[in-house]
């Protein structure tokens, strides 16, 4: 439901619950039946007065719609009242085109701020190459080059933990047990080394936002339904069939294991190795357009980590010599 003021979205349990009664007097907006992918709206000419409204109906069924004046008739005369609808696919340009904000019925939800702008850029890609997956990989390398600066510091971080590891054992084998002072000389050498310990946690953390507006992205629009990439990739809006794109961004998830340094603590050291099986499961369910998504943006971060951890080796093996 829609007037220029608000956006309201009410769900057949909130009609159910009573929570959703709704009418409104207005001169402006119209009112949709949403479905995935689909939307029915009611469209009455802007700068006339109508009214919506929503109510339960007996049977299990529902009433929303919008009512609107017919008029002054003369005995004997007829009059028409003329209300356009529109059922169809939500495509967004269409929709914005028939009715001012009629997009909006294709709900990103609180990550919209970042979802619109992904899908417009998604979209522009998609024009240009004319593949939907094409775009999606294009899409995540302009992400990964916005996050470079970030995942560079991140990563320097990270290689500056492995090239002391040697050092970080050495530690383990001489406080033994004694954890408290264990961690207390792991915080000095982190502190003498500079090292963050956490920073190798920030470009995960500061992509989950664009991860799952990206999801909603690729769950909600309609364009995506369908659409093929190459080969076995048919519909970027379901499930791999094969499992293989699950599968390599768990591989790659591996990789991304080896090249980050062992945590000090056995319990967090195995929850690491046994990440990639999860999250290869887990993607398993996801639209194969946001699994490749995930897997190019590993195979890009993998490449840059392997090379800021090569050159700090290389500067750390050599620094000794040039004592």
């Amino acid at each position: 439901m829609r007037s220029w003021e608000k956006f309201q979205k009410i769900t057949f349990e909130e009609i159910e619950k009573g929570k959703a009664a709704y009418q409104k007097n207005s001169n402006d907006g119209w009112i949709a039946v949403i479905q995935h992918y689909f939307v029915t709206a009611w469209l009455p000419k802007n700068g006339t007065p109508r009214e919506f409204y929503t109510h339960k109906l007996d049977g299990g069924l529902y009433a929303a719609g919008v009512i609107v004046p017919g008029g002054a008739i003369a005995a004997g005369a007829t009059g028409t009242v003329s209300v356009p609808l529109y059922a169809g696919p939500e495509e967004q340009r269409k929709l914005a085109d028939i009715a001012p904000g009629l997009d909006r019925t294709v709900d990103y939800g609180l990550l919209t701020v970042i979802a619109e702008p992904l899908y417009w850029v998604l979209e522009w890609f998609y024009r240009w190459v004319g593949n939907w997956g094409v775009a999606i990989i294009l899409l995540t390398v302009v992400i990964k080059l916005l996050f470079y600066p970030l995942s560079a510091a991140s990563y320097r971080s990270m290689a500056k933990m492995r090239v002391v590891a040697p050092k970080m054992q050495r530690i383990k084998d001489q406080y033994g047990n004694d954890r408290q002072r264990m961690q207390q000389a792991m915080m000095e050498l982190y502190k003498t080394e500079q090292i963050n310990p956490l920073g190798g946690c920030m470009p995960i953390v500061v992509q989950i936002p664009v991860f799952i507006a990206l999801y909603w992205v690729l769950l909600a629009s309609v364009e995506l339904r369908h659409a093929p990439f190459t080969l076995w990739i048919t519909d970027l809006a379901s499930p791999d069939p094969w499992f293989i794109l699950p599968l390599l961004m768990g591989a790659t998830m591996i990789i991304q294991t080896r090249l980050n340094p062992e945590p000090p603590d056995p319990v967090q050291a195995k929850v690491m190795k046994i990440m990639p099986v999860v999250f290869s499961v887990f993607f398993f369910f996801f639209p194969a357009g946001l699994v490749l998504y995930w897997l190019v943006n590993n195979v890009l971060s993998i490449a840059q980590q392997w090379q800021i951890t090569r050159k700090l080796e290389r500067e750390a093996a050599a620094a000794p010599h040039k004592r």
